[in-house]
């Protein structure tokens, strides 16, 4: 799979998009980090891609982190890639990654939760550890997700996917770029 990426508060829309493309798509705000210094520094820590329209941030990964001015010697140590993004716009953004070699497809079964980008189990399989398919459904869930079509289970948060209508708009959303 696709290295995991950091997105920073200006482009949260399009973390909800790279989770159902099956990438690790953590969201700055789902943290409650807004400060430059700590996104390079989680960046660092968890080897993410910082994806961002912060050109001065950008900037500073570039530079290893420092800001402007700034020089340790010990450029680039630790500090991941960074992506700037020019575009507002979802789609126009998904289309900047794919020019710049991000796969951006939908992934064949869901791998991460949309809401919380924790990981997603399939429900109703034997052997998955989720149970019987009807014994926790939340009253939004169809019933017959996990019983005659597939369904997800995200096991950080407890919430459900499955392949629907939204599924089905993202696609060809995703079909269009």
């Amino acid at each position: 799979m696709s290295s995991p990426v950091l997105i920073d508060a200006m482009c949260g829309t399009l973390a909800t998009y790279l989770r159902m493309c099956g990438y690790d798509a953590a969201y700055a705000l789902d943290r409650g980090v807004e400060a430059d210094d700590r996104l390079l520094s989680i960046a660092a820590a968890e080897d993410r891609t910082l994806i961002t329209r912060d050109r001065e941030l950008a900037a500073r990964a570039e530079r290893g982190g420092e800001a402007e001015g700034e020089r340790d010697g010990d450029e680039g140590d630790g500090v991941p890639d960074a992506v700037l993004l020019t575009e507002r716009d979802v789609l126009d953004q998904l289309r900047e990654l794919s020019a710049g070699g991000f796969r951006i497809e939908l992934a064949d079964e869901p791998t991460r939760c949309g809401a919380c980008n924790g990981p997603v189990e399939r429900v109703g399989d034997e052997g998955s550890g989720a149970g019987s398919p009807g014994a926790d459904r939340p009253d939004y869930a169809p019933d017959d997700v996990g019983v005659d079509r597939p369904g997800w289970r995200c096991r950080d948060c407890g919430r459900w996917f499955w392949k629907g209508g939204h599924w089905n708009d993202v696609a060809a959303r995703l079909d269009g770029l």
